[in-house]
C-alpha cells in the first residue's frame, strides 16, 4: 500500500509542477505540509520526493526545503500563427543552447518518408539534439529534412541558428506549420540526453513545415520534459452570431493506406 501511495503522490506532484501549482521561487510545500495534504507519513512523502529528485525534477536545499531544479516555461499559441518554443524562451531572458548529438544523412524510414512525401529510403538529413535553458535540459528533438533542401546545411547550422532558420536563410521559406501535441514517456535514449529517468512524462510535439507550394520542407519531433514546458491556447468568449465557435477536439480517421500522411486538425 505504501509503495503505491508514494508513487501516486509523486505522480500528483509532477502534474502540479507541470501546471505551475507551486510556491514562489519554485518552492514545494514543506514535508510536514505534504504529509497533511496527502494524509501519509513523512517516510512516504520523502520517498515520493526522492523519486522526483532521481528524475531530475526537484532538489533538496539544506534547511530550506524542496525546490524545482529548473524554471517551467509556458508557450502561448495563437490560432492562425506559429510561435516556436524559442520565442517563449527568448521572452524569458533565459540563455538557450542547442547541443547536436547526431548529424547524418541516411535513408528515410517509411513513416518519415510518408510525412515528407518522398520515396521510402530517399536520403534525408537526420539531426538529434538536446536543448538546454540556463544549463538545464528542456527537450530532445529529432529533425528530418530531405536532402534536396539540406544538402548545404552543416552541423554548426543545426546547433545555431537551427535547421528551420537555416532553411529560411538558404531560400526555403516556411509558409505553414502543422503541429500535433500528445503525451509520452522518456525512453532510455531520451533520459540519457535529458539527464532524467526512463519513464518520466514528456510532452510530445510534432511539427511539419511546408513551403508556399505545400511541399513539406522539414519534420521535427520534440520531446519536452512535461514539468518544464507547457502549451497554452486562449479563446475568446462565445460563440455568438458574430464569433465563430472555437475549434474543438474531433476524431481523426486512420488513412486507408498507412503509408500515406495523416491529416492533422488545425
Amino acid at each position: 500500500m505504501t509503495s503505491s501511495r508514494f508513487a501516486a503522490i509523486a505522480h500528483d506532484l509532477r502534474e502540479r509542477v507541470a501546471l505551475g501549482d507551486i510556491g514562489a521561487h519554485g518552492a514545494l510545500e514543506s514535508e510536514s505540509e505534504l504529509c497533511a495534504r496527502y494524509g501519509v507519513s513523512r517516510p512516504t512523502v520523502r520517498r515520493a520526493l526522492e523519486t522526483l529528485r532521481d528524475e531530475g525534477l526537484v532538489t533538496a536545499r539544506h534547511g530550506a526545503g524542496w525546490f524545482l531544479t529548473g524554471t517551467a516555461y509556458h508557450q502561448r499559441l495563437a490560432l492562425g500563427t506559429f510561435r516556436h518554443a524559442g520565442s517563449a524562451l527568448a521572452e524569458s531572458g533565459a540563455t538557450v543552447c542547442r547541443e547536436v548529438a547526431d548529424f547524418s544523412f541516411l535513408p528515410a524510414p517509411v513513416p518519415v518518408a510518408a510525412v515528407l512525401r518522398i520515396p521510402a529510403g530517399a536520403s534525408v538529413l537526420h539531426v538529434r539534439s538536446v536543448r538546454r535553458v540556463d544549463g538545464e535540459a528542456l527537450d530532445v528533438a529529432h529533425e528530418w529534412v530531405p536532402q534536396e533542401y539540406a544538402g548545404r546545411l552543416s552541423r554548426l547550422d543545426a546547433a545555431d541558428p537551427g535547421l528551420w532558420a537555416s532553411l529560411d536563410r538558404a531560400g526555403h521559406a516556411i509558409a505553414t506549420v502543422r503541429q500535433t501535441i500528445t503525451a509520452g514517456l522518456a525512453s532510455a535514449a531520451d533520459a540519457e540526453l535529458l539527464g532524467t529517468a526512463t519513464g518520466v512524462p514528456l510532452l510530445l510535439v510534432r511539427r511539419v513545415a511546408t513551403g508556399a507550394d505545400g511541399i513539406p520542407l522539414a519534420l521535427s519531433d520534440h520531446r519536452y520534459l512535461a514539468h518544464r514546458f507547457a502549451l497554452e491556447v486562449e479563446f475568446n468568449s462565445g460563440p455568438s452570431a458574430s464569433t465563430p465557435e472555437p475549434p474543438g477536439l474531433r476524431a481523426v480517421p486512420t488513412p486507408a493506406d498507412p503509408t500515406q500522411p495523416q491529416e492533422i486538425p488545425t
